[in-house]
């Protein structure tokens, strides 16, 4: 009969912080990316999204200190700028503000080691889409940023300087950016947008009237023969007898 000798108390132990250092391993590799989102309502306005952990802290014991760390939802907003015939515009500036945040929209440097949000501004490029990178911290597995969309926010001081300028049709609008991180759900809302229309008629339709709104267009005069004087202009060699 075999006897079955017990383990040493100092090789149980030995194998239960073998245990520890591997599941401390495993959670110091960060948070996983796989399934970031599994419902996307944002309709493909908000793109590669990850998770990441970034230092935004410290904790403090009574003999030592700990880095408090937290996790961001990363990603792109993105859209197309276009002009009133469909055509794409290159070099608009978008941006993005979360509420109670004015220091992204004047410019300055936020300080290091909060948990806040940031959003770089976005240009559209040749095709016109643009694309505003984000970086949102994740506080009770939830995101929630509600703030500004402003368009061309610069378009009045570049028409001054330069002469011309993009206008948008759109100065600003409210959204609403919500990530649930349990769910793996996004959503991105944005309010109001305004929609521009142009009156258009069949061919052969009788000529109707001017819609609401719209300017009907002027007549085109046609080009008269070179020499000939304008209509009501008065004639320098009246009562010479010239030509007669």
């Amino acid at each position: 009969m075999i006897e079955e000798v017990p383990l040493p108390r100092s090789l149980k132990w030995g194998r239960k912080a073998l245990l520890l250092g591997l599941l401390a391993a495993v959670y110091a590799c960060g948070p996983s990316n796989k399934n970031v989102v599994v419902e996307d309502f944002a309709e493909g306005r908000i793109v590669d999204l990850s998770i990441t952990e970034k230092l935004t802290g410290t904790s403090e014991f009574l003999l030592f200190s700990t880095a408090k760390k937290t996790q961001f939802l990363d990603g792109y907003i993105q859209g197309v700028i276009t002009d009133y015939q469909d055509n794409p515009v290159q070099g608009v500036v978008v941006r993005a503000v979360a509420s109670g945040e004015n220091t992204l929209e004047e410019g300055e440097a936020r300080p290091s080691g909060f948990a806040t949000s940031s959003f770089d501004p976005g240009v559209s490029d040749t095709n016109g889409f643009y694309r505003i990178r984000f970086s949102l911290p994740i506080l009770g597995k939830k995101v929630d940023i509600r703030g500004r969309m402003l368009y061309n926010p610069g378009w009045e001081q570049e028409r001054d300087n330069l002469g011309k300028a993009y206008e948008p049709q759109t100065k600003q609008s409210q959204y609403r950016l919500y990530y649930d991180r349990k769910s793996g759900r996004i959503i991105f809302s944005e309010g109001v947008r305004k929609t521009v229309v142009s009156a258009v008629t069949s061919k052969g339709a009788p000529k109707a009237p001017a819609l609401p709104g719209t300017e009907a267009p002027k007549p085109i005069e046609k080009a008269k023969p070179a020499g000939e004087p304008a209509a009501g202009a008065d004639d320098l060699f009246k009562g010479f007898g010239f030509g007669q």
